[in-house]
């Protein structure tokens, strides 16, 4: 039995309590309060200098594999032109010799000198060797020509290829990374889980809801997923992004969904998110949506018959009506008291789909971030939008309208950053729209924690729960909220054990994944 003293203690619950000492026995909180009972006297006591707490935090929406993968290579989404692009990726190439093709991230036509994205010749400009950039939002990717030539007919005769410029989009873009991801060895595959499990670790977060199940062939990014994920610090929660019911069930996973195959519109950066009117700046262009109505009733109404707990992305306010009847058509089918399907992102919310998803229990997994990001500012948002860009995730008037919200980064897009994430979510950029400190907080851990059905275990720090808590540098509900992001995180406990940084190597993890399972047994 261990006791934590002398700290600022925010539970997080839906009540929040504020409390002084907390108790942990077998990895669970058994007291919280601000005295140390009598009867936990004998116990260990470790003094928490003053310190805050708050539950450690849940990122609702990641693309695990991928955030791996870049999180081991090369994010080049910080530079600052075409020129600074090209010393990032050659001195990459001359540290990697061995990758006979290189796999980046993070090209934005919003953070370069240039204004524009990167085309075939530019990168020809930059390298011989073959290499392929992913767009900072996830959804479209840029080869050189050395690449393009090592690629078979299958993938450059796909409509979404634009031989030219070198672009991949839609099918083409899932096809060229497949090919690009399955010469990667397994074994680099479980370190770079090992790895982006311990980044976020020490950014204070504990659970995970991992939408994985595109980019690499076979699934096999899922299934080496199922095999690492109890040898990870961190918890996962498996979102299989796929229309394929009977690939879930086979695997028994709870969960399916995601973006990608689960997408129902594109993005706003390729302005192919679906829109109920045309863009400002293209009075032809509504934005496109991927599948026909009776395609995602379907879906829906077989999932949810299944017992799964289904998740698609929805951007515009016609991708988001076009999920809430598909919702609306498999409840209708089969009633779920407590169903939790979720909308991520749900990005362009208007009033009348905010009641319509608050009355049928949609959950929102949205990500904070977007309202303050680099590679796609407000003032890029206002130029495509319009006056539409009011409804902007309109924090406050979902909390208002009943909808449980939780936030992630949607990483790779944007780094997993929760300090950061709630200041984005307490100075919204639309007049009225920010939440609470605490409203912000419980968006980032007890919220996050019920779109998983894990609330009993994570979320708020509560007696029975497991002791996961994130020691923070300084108290956020005293903090003003334009300083919040400087908030450092000092540690993560989990299960009442301080975290300490590592990276394992593949056999390790294995190892240690093999250990969980034989003693969960």
């Amino acid at each position: 039995m261990k006791i934590f003293k002398n700290a600022e203690f925010i539970s997080c619950e839906e009540n929040s309590q504020l409390f002084k000492v907390l108790a942990v026995d077998d990895g669970r909180i058994v007291y919280t309060g601000d005295t140390v009972p009598e009867q936990y006297s004998d116990a260990q006591q470790v003094d928490m200098q003053g310190k805050c707490i708050i539950p450690s935090f849940v990122d609702t929406h990641i693309h695990y594999a991928g955030f791996a993968l870049f999180n081991a290579g090369l994010d080049c989404r910080d530079a600052e032109n075409f020129d600074n692009m090209g010393d990032q990726i050659n001195k990459y190439i001359n540290a990697n010799p061995d990758n006979k093709k290189l796999l980046a991230f993070g090209c934005c036509a919003h953070t370069v000198e240039e204004k524009r994205l990167p085309e075939r010749d530019d990168l020809d400009r930059m390298t011989s060797h073959p290499l392929l950039i992913v767009k900072y939002d996830g959804h479209a990717a840029v080869g050189n020509s050395a690449l393009i030539k090592k690629l078979p007919s299958s993938v450059l005769k796909d409509e979404g290829f634009d031989e030219k410029t070198g672009w991949f989009y839609h099918n083409s873009f899932f096809k060229v990374s497949n090919q690009l991801s399955k010469n990667i060895p397994l074994f680099d595959l479980f370190k770079n889980f090992s790895g982006a499990a311990d980044y976020l670790a020490r950014r204070g977060i504990s659970l995970i809801h991992a939408a994985d199940g595109v980019g690499f062939p076979l699934d096999i990014d899922i299934d080496l997923l199922r095999l690492a994920s109890p040898g990870l610090p961190i918890d996962i929660r498996i979102f299989f992004q796929t229309l394929n019911v009977k690939k879930a069930l086979r695997r028994k996973l709870p969960r399916i969904g995601g973006c990608f195959k689960n997408g129902l519109d594109g993005c706003f950066g390729s302005e192919d998110t679906a829109l109920s009117a045309p863009y400002t700046n293209n009075p032809d262009n509504s934005g496109v949506l991927f599948y026909p109505q009776d395609t995602v009733d379907n879906f829906m109404i077989r999932a949810n018959r299944a017992g799964l707990q289904i998740a698609v992305h929805a951007i515009g306010d016609a991708a988001i009506d076009q999920a809430l009847r598909g919702y609306e058509a498999a409840l209708a089918d089969f009633s779920k008291e407590d169903h939790r399907h979720i909308i991520i992102h749900a990005d362009l919310m208007t009033d009348a789909l905010i009641e319509k998803a608050a009355k049928l229990g949609i959950h929102i997994a949205l990500q904070t971030p977007f309202l303050h990001w680099r590679q796609e500012p407000m003032s890029y948002i206002d130029s495509i939008l319009g006056d539409r860009a009011e409804d902007l995730i309109p924090l406050k008037r979902m909390t208002d309208a009943g909808l449980v919200l939780a936030s992630g980064s949607d990483g790779p897009c944007t780094l997993p950053d929760p300090m950061h994430s709630i200041f984005c979510a307490c100075n919204h950029p639309v007049a009225g729209e920010s939440v609470s400190v605490i409203e912000a907080l419980r968006m980032h851990t007890l919220n996050g924690a019920k779109l998983s059905f894990d609330e009993k275990d994570h979320g708020s720090l509560t007696k029975g729960k497991l002791a996961n808590f994130t020691v923070l540098e300084k108290n956020p509900l005293e903090t003003p909220v334009e300083d919040l992001a400087s908030i450092k995180i000092e540690d993560m406990y989990l299960k009442g054990e301080k975290y300490q940084t590592r990276n394992e190597s593949a056999l390790g993890l294995l190892a240690n994944s093999f250990k969980k399972r034989f003693l969960k047994q």
